[in-house]
This record gives structure tokens, C-alpha cells and sequence, in this order.
């Protein structure tokens, strides 16, 4: 793995939440766009060279609304810069992790995404992207 690609945070009002985090990084959300798969919006903010995703659910059975549901706003996820996906779903699987997305998918900010299960990873979600090239 990389680095770390950004932090996932849930919110329930993701227009009051990037009111918040404009305030308090001093910048803009340098992105926004919807995951209809995923039934969420998102909003990305850079923090020098980190970033930090905003997540609202948009159905009521999405995962960010079952989580928001069940721990309420906060960390949802760590995600970590992959250069080879479906390299690391391989070798994370056979070192024993779960993953929970066997071939990545489209997510966010132009990525592909997999996801390992938090009961693996010391109670963190963790998932994995992979810039999409040629976009």
C-alpha cells in the first residue's frame, strides 16, 4: 500500500457538514458527486496533502445510513492509494483478511474501490483505491 488516500467521515447533513469543515480546514470541498451504487453523496477537502471525504447517505438502506444508524456520525473509514487493485485484493485475501468486495468497483473521485471488513482490522474499515487511468 502507498499511503493513506483520505479519511472517510458519515455526517447526517452533508450541506452543515462542509459548512463545518470549510471552516474549520479554511478551504472549500474541491469536489462533490453522487454514488447512486452506493447510495451516497460525498465531498472531498484537501488538508495540505491529506484529504478528508464527507459521506450523507441518500437511501435509508445504504451502509453510511445503516452506520449512521447504528454509531452515529464519524469515522467511517481509513482508505489507503493502491497502484494494483486486484493485486492486493489477492494477497490481502490469502494473508487472511475478508474482503467484502471480491472485484473492486467504481467509487468516488475517480476510483476503483474494495473494501476489507472491520472485524479483520481491529474494528476499522478499511478500503482499498486505485486511481482509474485513462479518464
Amino acid at each position: 500500500m502507498d499511503k493513506i488516500e483520505h479519511i472517510g467521515i458519515a455526517v447526517n447533513d452533508l450541506h452543515a457538514s462542509n459548512a463545518l469543515f470549510t471552516k474549520l480546514l479554511g478551504v472549500e470541498p474541491y469536489k462533490m458527486e453522487e454514488v447512486l451504487s452506493e447510495g451516497v453523496k460525498t465531498s472531498f477537502f484537501m488538508s495540505g496533502p491529506n484529504k478528508v471525504e464527507l459521506l450523507e447517505a441518500t437511501t435509508k438502506d445504504s451502509p453510511i445510513a445503516k452506520f449512521l444508524e447504528k454509531k452515529g456520525e464519524g469515522i467511517h473509514h481509513i482508505a489507503f492509494a493502491v497502484e494494483d487493485i486486484e493485486h492486493e485484493i489477492a494477497r490481502l485475501k490469502k494473508e487472511g483478511f475478508r474482503v467484502l468486495n471480491e472485484e473492486p468497483k467504481k467509487g468516488a473521485d475517480n476510483k476503483l474501490v474494495a473494501f476489507l471488513h472491520p472485524k479483520g482490522t481491529n474494528g476499522v474499515l478499511v478500503e482499498l483505491c486505485q486511481e482509474i487511468k485513462g479518464v
